[in-house]
């Protein structure tokens, strides 16, 4: 099993570079930018790492990353933790507005995943996670 993982600064900056890195090792572990594994990865990421931004900010904590990739069972497990322990993600993803701008997310990751959910985070916070399916035939 291959790992990465990395804390960032709970900003919309933090956020697209937990992306950016998570596309780059991503291509190191042989799944191209272009890969149907690489953006739907990117997209989670990008997904979780923003809520944990938007919703999970706890001012002066940064949140974490964490890949996990399991060529076995062919996916990817993608967690990012953060700092607010009351702030939960629903049990099942909200329907979105069709004019709203914000609300998809969630649906997003839903769609993308075999599974999503999250867990309590000890001593503080919580990890939301969601497995990526890939290619087992990468390196």
């Amino acid at each position: 099993m291959r790992s990465f993982g990395g804390q960032f600064a709970a900003t919309a900056r933090g956020a697209r570079l937990a992306r950016r890195l998570a596309v780059r090792r991503m291509e190191e572990w042989g799944y191209p930018p272009a890969s149907d594994a690489s953006c739907a990865v990117a997209l989670v990421v990008g997904e979780l790492a923003a809520n944990a931004v938007r919703h999970g900010r706890v001012p002066g904590r940064d949140f974490g990353l964490r890949l996990a990739l399991d060529t076995t069972a062919g996916v990817i497990r993608v967690e990012v933790s953060d700092a607010a322990s009351a702030k939960r993600p629903p049990a099942v993803p909200p329907s979105a507005c069709p004019e709203g701008e914000s609300g998809r997310g969630l649906l997003l990751v839903d769609a993308m995943t075999l599974r999503w959910g999250w867990t309590p985070r000890v001593p503080v916070g919580k990890t939301v996670w969601a497995e990526v399916p890939v290619e087992a035939s990468a390196r």
